[in-house]
């Protein structure tokens, strides 16, 4: 686990997976059904969200800016540093020295760092700003 502006980063760990029940039939969110069967297997999280282990690791979402595409703060956001930073992908950015999530907003002259909370204004990012992105989310966790 690293710290870096008040985001943390956990890095998977695959040698160490643990494998929780899993119940493959779903679970129906409306009434019960009192004859269902549970099919239930055990299943690693880590298996399920992550496609690329070697450039895949976990961080903590922090603030607001990122509401309305589902990503709240205190949520866990599942991130591939393989993954092409194209056109509408949500990236953990890197921008003048601190970290973002942000939706990637490609037009014909400009890009943009465009947050998904209307009392946030996009980035515009310009030649003077030192811009890396540091992965794509992929899935968020989130807790009730």
């Amino acid at each position: 686990m690293s710290v870096n502006n008040n985001i943390t980063f956990f890095i998977p760990d695959f040698e160490n997976n643990q494998k929780s029940p899993f119940i493959f039939g779903g679970i129906k969110a409306g009434f019960p059904s009192p004859a269902a069967d549970f099919d239930e297997a055990k299943i690693s999280l880590d298996h399920v969200l992550v496609k690329n282990h070697e450039a895949t690791f976990y961080a903590k979402a922090s603030g607001t800016s990122m509401i309305g595409a589902g990503i709240d703060d205190g949520d866990i956001m599942v991130i591939d540093r393989g993954l092409e930073p194209t056109n509408n992908k949500i990236a953990v950015c890197y921008i003048d020295g601190e970290f973002t999530v942000k939706r990637i907003k490609i037009e014909q002259n400009a890009v943009y760092l465009v947050p998904e909370n209307e009392a946030f204004l996009p980035i515009k990012v310009t030649e003077e700003n030192n811009l890396i992105i540091w992965g794509i989310v992929t899935y968020v966790i989130k807790s009730v």
